[in-house]
C-alpha cells in the first residue's frame, strides 16, 4: 500500500473507538468552542477588548441541602469551613476530648515600661476531668525570646529585664551580681589632680622616710639594707593579703619569705643569689599545692599570682641590696650608698614633677584606663624636673662617685623611664584588683607598695647601668 492510500484510508470505528471531539459537524458554531448549554457562549476572539465578566466555573454555587460534605467554596464567598453536623462540635467545658488545659498569656511591667511576657499553662479543674480520657502530656515552658526548637528552649536571643532588686533567676536560683563593664568612647580627659592625697600628711610622712633613709646612710650599710629587708616584707604582706581578698588562695608564707630571703641574699652575695631564692620560692609553692585535697585548690592560678609577688616585689626590690652589696664587693661601700641616695633622690623629683605638672597643665590621660590622673604632661614634668636636679648635682659636685655630669643625665634619663613605668604597672594591677591602695601603713600615700612601687623598676635598671658606667672611675 501506497503512503497516499493509507493517508486516504479512514479507521473504522471499532478499531479507534469514537471520535474524539466528533465528526465537526455538530460541535463546530460559528463563534468558536463552546462548552454545552450552561456556559457563558462562546469564547471571544483574541482580538476583541475583555469584557471583565466572571467566568461561570469560578461562581460560587449555592449548597445543596442535602449535601452533608464540607463547602470547599465557602472560603470564596468569607465564611470559613464548617463541620459536617453540629453534632461534630466539642464541648471544651464538659472535659470529653475538649480543651482541657487554657493558655494564659501573663505581662509583667516593671518600672522601665519593659514587658516580660510568658506563656504558661494552668490545669482546669480536676473534678471535671474523665479519667477515661487519654492523658495529655503538658506542653514544655516555652518562653517568648527562646527558640523551643534548639534543645529545649534555652538559648536566649535578648536580655530579659527583671524588676530592679529582683536577682533571682526564672529557675528560683539567686544570681551572681556582675560588675559594669566600661563603655567604649572617647577617652576621658586627665583631671590632673593630686589623686585624692592629703598632701600636708603626705609631705609630713614623706620627709620622716627621708631623714630615715639618710640616717642609715650615713650609718652603715648594712643599715640601709635592713630597710630594704623591712619595706620589702611589709610590701609582700599588702600583696598576698588584697589578693586573698579578692578571692585568690596564694602560697602565703613561700611567697613571703622569698621577698624576705631575696635582699638578705643579694646583700651578701649579690644578684647571681636571686635564681636561687626564685626557684627555691618556687618549688615551695608546689610543694603547698601538691599537698592539697584536689583540684579545688586551684594550682595553677594561685601559683602565677604567688610567683608574681616573689618576682614582683621579692627579686626586684632587692636590687636595692645589690647596690649596697656592689659597693661592699668592690671595696668602696660609698659607691652603693651614693648611687641609692641618687636614685631615691631622682625617683622623688620625677613623682614631684610629675605630680604639680600635671595638677596644673595635665589634659591628655597617660593611660586612662589605668588612672586618669596620670597625663601625658605630667610624664614630661617629671622627666624636665629630674634632668634638672641630676645636672645641678653634676655642677655642684655634691657627688664623689658619680662625679661626671653626663653619667647623672644619664642617671635620671634611666630613672624617667623606669619609675612612671613602674607606677602604671602597680596602678594596673590595683585596677585589675578593683582596690583604690595595697594598704594603708603609709599615712597620706596609701601602702608601702603605693609609695615604693617606682623603685621596684627603677632599682635593677640603676644597678645594671652602675656596672656599665663605673661612673667613680670616670674623669
Amino acid at each position: 500500500m501506497t503512503d497516499d492510500q493509507w493517508r486516504r484510508r479512514r479507521p473504522d470505528d471499532e478499531d479507534f473507538g469514537p471520535p474524539l471531539f466528533g465528526d465537526g459537524s455538530s460541535d463546530r458554531g460559528e463563534g468558536g468552542i463552546s462548552f454545552g448549554a450552561g456556559d457563558t457562549g462562546p469564547l471571544p476572539h483574541w482580538t476583541q477588548p475583555p469584557t471583565g465578566e466572571l467566568p461561570s466555573v469560578l461562581t460560587p454555587q449555592p449548597r445543596a441541602a442535602d449535601d452533608d460534605e464540607l463547602d470547599v467554596w465557602s472560603s470564596f464567598s468569607g465564611s470559613g469551613p464548617v463541620p459536617r453536623t453540629d453534632d461534630d462540635l466539642v464541648d471544651a467545658t464538659d472535659g470529653s476530648g475538649g480543651l482541657d488545659e487554657i493558655t494564659t498569656l501573663a505581662a509583667t511591667f516593671d518600672d522601665d515600661d519593659d514587658v516580660d511576657i510568658e506563656p504558661f499553662f494552668e490545669d482546669t479543674d480536676a473534678t471535671s476531668r474523665d479519667d477515661s480520657a487519654p492523658v495529655r502530656r503538658e506542653p514544655g515552658r516555652i518562653t517568648i525570646g527562646t527558640d523551643p526548637t534548639d534543645g529545649g528552649g534555652t538559648r536566649p536571643t535578648g536580655p530579659v529585664r527583671r524588676p530592679r532588686g529582683d536577682n533571682t533567676s526564672r529557675s528560683g536560683r539567686t544570681q551572681r551580681p556582675t560588675r559594669p563593664m566600661p563603655t567604649r568612647g572617647a577617652p576621658a580627659k586627665s583631671t590632673g589632680g593630686t589623686g585624692g592625697r592629703d598632701m600636708p600628711t603626705a609631705v609630713a610622712v614623706g620627709l620622716g622616710i627621708a631623714v630615715v633613709f639618710l640616717a642609715a646612710l650615713r650609718y652603715r650599710p648594712w643599715a640601709v639594707a635592713a630597710i630594704v629587708v623591712v619595706v620589702l616584707g611589709l610590701a609582700a604582706v599588702e600583696y598576698f593579703d588584697r589578693v586573698r581578698e579578692k578571692g585568690y588562695n596564694p602560697a602565703l608564707l613561700p611567697g613571703i619569705m622569698a621577698c624576705i630571703a631575696a635582699p638578705v641574699a643579694a646583700y651578701h652575695y649579690g644578684p647571681v643569689a636571686l635564681p636561687l631564692v626564685l626557684f627555691l620560692a618556687f618549688v615551695a609553692s608546689s610543694v603547698v599545692y601538691i599537698s592539697s585535697s584536689g583540684l579545688e585548690s586551684n594550682p595553677m592560678p594561685n601559683m602565677a599570682i604567688s610567683t608574681l609577688g616573689v618576682v614582683w616585689i621579692g627579686v626586684l626590690g632587692s636590687f636595692g641590696a645589690s647596690l649596697l652589696w656592689f659597693g661592699n664587693h668592690i671595696g668602696a661601700p660609698k659607691v652603693g650608698t651614693d648611687t641609692l641616695c641618687l636614685l631615691a633622690i631622682a625617683v622623688v623629683a620625677n613623682d614631684v614633677g610629675a605630680l604639680f605638672v600635671g595638677s596644673a597643665v595635665g589634659r591628655r590621660p597617660l593611660r586612662a584606663w589605668i588612672s586618669p590622673n596620670k597625663s601625658v604632661e605630667g610624664l614630661l614634668g617629671g622627666t624636665i624636673l629630674t634632668l634638672g636636679v641630676m645636672f645641678l648635682i653634676g655642677l655642684s659636685d655634691r657627688s664623689t662617685t658619680w662625679n661626671s655630669t653626663g653619667d647623672l643625665l644619664l642617671l635620671g634619663l634611666v630613672v624617667s623611664v623606669t619609675a612612671p613605668l613602674g607606677d602604671l604597672t602597680e596602678s594596673m594591677f590595683k585596677r585589675n584588683l578593683d582596690v583604690k591602695d595595697f594598704g594603708s601603713i603609709v599615712k597620706g600615700h596609701g601602702g608601702i607598695l603605693d609609695r615604693f612601687d617606682a623603685f621596684l623598676f627603677a632599682m635593677p635598671a640603676v644597678y645594671f647601668l652602675l656596672e656599665y658606667l663605673r661612673p667613680w672611675i670616670t674623669k
